[in-house]
């Protein structure tokens, strides 16, 4: 296998700049998750590694070559596209096939090869079928072994589980995990999905407007956002993010003042705080303790309940504004004044331009 180094890469398309400047280590044999809104450039950073744009500036190294003037098929790169690609007027197998017949593969390495995809897959059954007798989840993985068959460096994923309904995505999703723990294969995986990431993902990296915002393991970023796009981003629910007036040093601690609420907490904060958050799951109804921060929340309303099996979140509205808590019963509806107790190890700090702070 190989890694990937992308060096002061850049893309414009005419006047538009898609990727100022951007640099980036995909290791070897390591899922790495190109993950953003619609329009951060991932699916151009992904079709630059594949060959299929060429970049404005820098290089693209796959095992330590450049490979910025090789042409696609001789970068050692496998796409998987989210339209599966399949020839229609061939059957399974022959699809499976077909990239070792163009390589001159003998027939007997050819069908040896489709077996073995076959049986991996669970496309055994489906062999001498033609493309339009197959199932989207089916056809997503024909689409798969084609790319596998030919034991790539690199396998490209350009978002494959978009088109499917939930319970295809969570059972491909989790096979694509499991070949690739099999293959132990450098994968690069475009997608908006964050449940995709943290499930597929050794390494995440979060992109804005074609600039890198984090970089780092999936419960890292979930932990440690560096900024509030990533903690915007990366969660589900999302996180309760509450405006600071003000912020202001006292003994033992620091008081950040949000509106007409004070909110103790019981630390000291390197800086100014503009913006404080913290997750729905760490905070909890009562008195907050020692290490705990109260937030006292007047003339809450339950807009909404979400229930996700063993537990339920609801979606608040407050006089220090929107924010979405764990329930502490499936159906209970919360009202009136809240006080929420909150770990100070779970805050989360940022500073006016957003940047996360760290505590004292």
């Amino acid at each position: 296998m190989a890694d990937i180094q992308l060096q002061s890469i850049s893309k414009r398309f005419g006047e538009v700049e898609v990727i100022p400047d951007l640099d980036l280590t995909i290791p070897d044999g390591q899922v790495t998750v190109l993950l953003g809104p619609s329009g951060c450039g991932k699916s151009t950073l992904l079709r630059m590694i594949a060959g299929l744009e060429t970049p404005s500036g820098g290089d693209i190294r796959v095992g330590g070559r450049v490979v910025n003037d090789v042409p696609p098929a001789d970068r050692g790169c496998a796409l998987v596209f989210q339209n599966y690609a399949l020839y229609p007027h061939k059957t399974v197998r022959q699809n499976l096939a077909f990239p070792l017949r163009m390589a001159k593969v003998s027939s007997e390495e050819q069908q040896r090869s489709v077996t073995q995809i076959a049986t991996t897959l669970e496309l055994t059954p489906l062999l001498d079928r033609y493309p339009r007798q197959l199932s989207g989840g089916q056809r997503q993985r024909v689409a798969m072994g084609r790319a596998m068959i030919r034991k790539p460096e690199v396998f490209l994923y350009d978002e494959p589980l978009s088109n499917l309904d939930l319970e295809l995505r969570v059972r491909l999703r989790l096979e694509i995990a499991r070949m690739q723990r099999q293959l132990k294969a450098t994968a690069v995986y475009v997608t908006h999905d964050q449940t995709e990431a943290m499930t597929l993902a050794d390494q995440i990296v979060v992109l804005r407007k074609g600039r890198i915002e984090q970089v780092g393991a999936p419960l890292e970023l979930y932990r440690s956002p560096a900024n509030l796009f990533v903690a915007g981003f990366i969660g589900t629910p999302r996180i309760n993010l509450f405006k600071v007036d003000a912020c202001v040093p006292e003994t033992g601690g620091t008081l950040l003042q949000i509106g007409e609420l004070a909110v103790h907490v019981p630390r000291r904060i390197g800086g100014t705080v503009a913006t404080v958050g913290f997750r729905p799951e760490h905070a909890r109804l009562g008195e907050a303790g020692p290490d705990e921060a109260q937030f006292v929340l007047r003339n809450c309303e339950t807009q909404a309940m979400e229930h996700l099996g063993d537990r339920a979140f609801c979606y608040l509205r407050s006089a220090q504004g929107e924010l979405v808590v764990l329930a502490p019963e499936a159906d209970a509806r919360l009202e009136g004044t809240l006080r929420l107790a909150v770990d100070v190890r779970s805050l989360h700090f940022f500073d006016a331009q957003g940047v996360a702070m760290t505590q004292a």
